[in-house]
């Protein structure tokens, strides 16, 4: 066969050894809006510096070696004593030692600390999103833990350090620790007051045994887990340490792993507790309030997170249709492929300028900020985590055949897409969720409205939306079953306001004309074509 038939031409280069941080406009724009002054060169030197290794290729081959090498369950060692052990690839602890390095389990305690957290955390998901979830919820215990004052004296320092130390010892004797979280139950879900793990008291004040089961426990290899259990005073939360004090291990029996569509570098574990030594967090009968504040920050995570699948996702089919020639020229000069695009980066930019906004909130910690994060949050988790599925699918699209095979690194953004809107409360549990704010806590929906009023005036379609908005927030009658609905229209308002002020005019126009306007088809790539599209696809460009 002659060689010349072998020859490669018109295939894109890999999109490696560039700056995921720096070449994000819309990410380094809000970190630059939101962060204090005179912490603004730090933190984009700390942004920088992991932007470069998210995107250089020794991490993102990390990453795809962390996915096709899975973990592995351990019960029993050679001589059949259990212990409950899970195998990681040596670049899943090269990943977390990096993402804990970056202080992405540190933002309760120091300056701009949640800025600077999300915007990390948005950057490293894009090497791999897997190693997230101990991250983030090391992160959340964090608040949680504030319950008792006595733990979180304890573990906190451990939790928001700086070094990664895997193994299974005592959480005394280490510099840094990792935690997870045990909610769901087999007959529960998310329901987690029908929940049936049961917590005996001990003589010590603040001990228990617990005996259960937890359907889903991510991370089974943390140091020590949140979990909810039912004491004589109802339902409860606890810590329960992978380690006990005295070296031994607590009684933590990993019955399998799941077998999970995408996350695969991450175990997820079904975990049997029989007289597991636990302690108390909060009061007895308060766990859910006391577990909420864990729950309400990997939300958050799960906003962000799904904005970072968005971006790279975009980034990708931006990248590919700059180095692919088709039918006379580039694909990005091509009117159709340059509107599909256009509409994919307005997806991404509205996901990331909203997340950004509430991990600002965060550090404000005002009355109001926090009465605005009590409808925001569940709202932003409710609309971007589903949309990041139907982006990452087009721009998949966008690549073609080559989008399709595994080299590309898309099937694994796609795979991983759906995990943001089921974990930590689905789609209805979110809504719902926005539903009780609205009808118990006043507070919030005035912060919120405050918060989109700022833009008012600025946008005769945001204005109208707005007006609707409040129409639709006047008539609570069958308001459970127009829940999603309305879900989507308060997401909707919030991102268009926000975009209106500190977006450029072509990405907010554009944003307003289709999301808010109506001037939109049913998928992507049916913007007006008058808009100016060519400046929004060109401000999504990762690299040039």
């Amino acid at each position: 066969m002659a060689a010349s038939t072998h020859t490669v031409t018109n295939q894109v280069p890999p999109l490696v050894g560039y700056d995921v941080f720096g070449t994000d406009r819309a990410l380094r724009e809000s970190v630059e809006r939101h962060s204090a002054p005179g912490l603004l060169d730090a933190t984009r030197a700390e942004l920088t510096a992991l932007g470069r290794a998210a995107g250089s290729p020794e991490v993102q081959e990390w990453g795809r070696r962390a996915n096709e090498h899975p973990p592995v369950l351990r019960t029993h060692d050679r001589y059949g004593e259990r212990i409950d052990e899970v195998e990681f690839h040596p670049d899943w602890h090269r990943l977390l030692d990096r993402g804990v390095g970056a202080g992405l389990t540190d933002a309760w305690g120091r300056p701009d600390g949640h800025l600077r957290r999300a915007a990390g955390f948005f950057v490293w998901t894009q090497a791999e999103a897997g190693n997230g979830c101990p991250l983030s919820m090391t992160h959340a215990a964090v608040p949680a833990l504030r319950a008792d004052p006595a733990l979180a004296a304890r573990w906190e320092p451990r939790l928001t350090s700086h070094r990664y130390e895997p193994g299974l010892r005592p959480a005394a004797g280490k510099a840094g620790a990792l935690f997870g979280m045990g909610m769901t139950e087999k007959q529960g879900g998310s329901d987690v007051r029908a929940n049936t793990t049961a917590a005996v008291p001990l003589d010590a004040a603040g001990e228990y045994l617990l005996t259960g089961h937890k359907w889903f426990c991510s991370a089974p290899m943390c140091d020590g887990f949140l979990v909810l259990a039912r004491a004589p005073g109802g339902l409860t939360c606890f810590l329960v340490p992978r380690v006990l004090a005295d070296g031994t291990r607590n009684v933590f029996r990993l019955q399998r792993l799941k077998d999970k569509l995408g996350n695969r570098s991450n175990a997820s574990a079904e975990v049997e507790f029989e007289d597991t030594w636990a302690q108390r967090v909060g009061e007895e009968g308060r766990g859910v309030r006391t577990i909420i504040e864990m729950v309400a920050a990997t939300r958050l995570d799960c906003v962000l997170g799904s904005a970072a699948l968005m971006r790279q996702s975009v980034a990708q089919a931006v990248h590919h249709a700059t180095y692919r020639s088709a039918f006379g020229g580039e694909l990005i000069d091509k009117p159709l492929m340059r509107n599909v695009l256009a509409d994919l980066a307005l997806e991404s930019e509205a996901a990331t300028t909203l997340g950004l906004r509430l991990a600002a909130a965060y550090d404000a910690d005002t009355e109001r900020d926090r009465a605005f994060l009590r409808l925001a949050v569940p709202a932003a988790k409710y609309w971007v985590t589903k949309r990041c599925t139907p982006v990452t699918a087009e721009a998949l699209e966008c690549l073609g055949g080559n989008g399709y095979v595994e080299e590309s690194g898309m099937p694994r953004l796609l795979r991983e897409s759906p995990l943001n809107s089921i974990w930590e409360g689905s789609g209805n549990v979110q809504a719902l969720d926005v539903l009780r704010a609205l009808q118990r806590e006043p507070a919030a929906l005035n912060a919120f409205l405050q918060e989109v009023g700022e833009a008012r005036g600025a946008d005769h379609r945001l204005d109208g939306a707005i007006k609707a908005l409040l129409t639709e927030l006047a008539d609570l009658s069958g308001i459970e079953a127009r829940a999603r609905r309305l879900v989507e229209r308060i997401a909707l308002v919030l991102q268009g306001s926000l975009l209106v002020r500190w977006a450029p005019p072509e990405v907010a126009d554009a944003f307003c004309a289709s999301r808010l306007g109506g001037d939109w088809g049913t998928a992507f790539g049916t913007l007006p074509h008058t808009l100016d599209l060519a400046s929004v696809v060109d401000r999504a460009r990762p690299v040039g």
